[in-house]
């Protein structure tokens, strides 16, 4: 038996963990939220130095790696995040004027960012890959 001093130790959790909850659609955009816009940063890093890079004639470095199927990969990707990260800012914003905060409009909202993330760059891919 602990002395009367002694505190006895409790293997538990202080707060509920994530790993209790069920992921939910407001969850998931926040995350993905807060992703798109460190990989926006990431590749506004990038962008800069190649215009760096282009100032003193050496843009063709980065320009060589960029159209390599990883390169495109990581543009068509980087486009994905910067079309999302606008449409999530937009309903941001409507959140910020009080509209928009009923389950069912958060749910709607959240469903029409990621179809229009998906349509504004499959739009934008299409466009490039035909020359227009």
């Amino acid at each position: 038996m602990p002395k009367k001093d002694q505190k006895t130790v409790v293997n538990r959790p202080l707060s509920p963990h994530l790993s209790i909850y069920k992921p939910q659609i407001t969850s998931v955009l926040s995350i993905t939220h807060r992703a798109t816009g460190f990989a926006l940063f990431v590749g506004a890093l990038v962008l800069s130095w190649w215009i760096i890079l282009s100032v003193y004639g050496c843009s063709s470095c980065i320009t060589g790696l960029l159209f390599t199927p990883v390169g495109k990969v990581f543009l068509f990707l980087w486009s994905a995040a910067l079309y999302y990260h606008l449409l999530n800012g937009v309903r941001h914003l409507f959140w910020d004027m009080g509209k928009g905060f009923e389950i069912k409009t958060v749910n709607k909202s959240g469903v029409a960012v990621i179809f229009g993330t998906i349509l504004l760059t499959a739009g934008s891919w299409y466009s490039i890959c035909q020359g227009g």
